[in-house]
């Protein structure tokens, strides 16, 4: 016992590391008991990111789990951290750089790519901007200062049409993308957004469909000793599927943007 509270001895911290290395060796283990039944069932673990699983993942769970009723889903989503695939912490990864452990086995889902969007009423009140100079008269919403942000760049729209030595000032700053989509969606102004925020919001307008910003690659990530799981296999077959819709839904409504009024 301390002034602040209650802290384990040095016996009971060795024995804390003891049980959680058996807990993460016993979850592998039921893991691969699993895949000896015929259909695909049992837990599935599944993390990504904050805005990405629920802005595109969490809204495909539901076609997945119509195919696989057996199979037990477990959304972890979190920021600024990475679950630990090789101890067990969750099953199957959703992440956005290439992978270097060589206990993990990787396959690229997608690239993301950000474009230019702002709402049908800030547009009506402000005027679209017909290339990037005009963003000038513009507010624009970006990432704050202090925030590790997802690609390099990701305040390209400061310096989109004059020199990056003198960036626009940004009417706001935000600490994620998700905030940066509701601002956007309230009518604040202009922000760039992957589209996967997006894809359901129709009030959004595609201001430049001809300009892309930074990109990301994502890939489908899991351990070594899952590859041959049913239910890792059957997950990856649907979000490869899942993607290819995605992409038609983009390139019709980049068409459709782009198509003269």
């Amino acid at each position: 016992r301390h002034a602040s509270g209650i802290i384990l001895t040095e016996p009971g911290l060795e024995l804390q590391e003891a049980v959680h290395g058996m807990s993460s060796r016993l979850a592998l283990a039921l893991g691969r008991v699993n895949e000896y039944r015929e259909q695909p069932e049992g837990p599935l673990r599944i993390t990504s990111s904050l805005a990405f699983g629920s802005g595109w993942l969490s809204a495909r769970m539901n076609h997945f789990l119509e195919q696989y009723p057996d199979i037990s889903v477990s959304l972890l989503l979190v920021d600024n951290i990475e679950l630990d695939l090789s101890q067990g912490e969750a099953d199957v990864a959703i992440r956005f750089d290439s992978q270097t452990q060589p206990n993990l086995v990787q396959r690229k889902l997608m690239t993301i790519r950000y474009h230019v969007f702002a709402s049908q009423e800030y547009l009506e009140e402000y005027g679209t901007p017909k290339n990037p100079e005009d963003l000038d008269q513009h507010r624009l919403i970006v990432y704050g200062d202090d925030v590790q942000a997802p690609v390099q760049d990701i305040n390209w729209l400061l310096t989109k049409g004059r020199p990056k030595d003198d960036p626009r000032e940004p009417a706001l700053k935000v600490n994620s993308v998700y905030g940066i989509y509701r601002a956007v969606c309230s009518g604040l102004g202009i922000a760039a957004l992957p589209y996967y925020l997006i894809e359901e919001t129709l009030d959004l307008v595609d201001i430049f469909p001809q300009i892309s910003g930074p990109s990301i690659d994502v890939y489908f990530v899991y351990p070594e000793e899952l590859r041959h799981s049913k239910r890792i296999q059957v997950l990856r077959d649907f979000l490869l599927t899942e993607v290819k819709v995605y992409k038609t839904s983009i390139s019709a409504r980049s068409a459709k943007s782009s198509a003269p009024p």
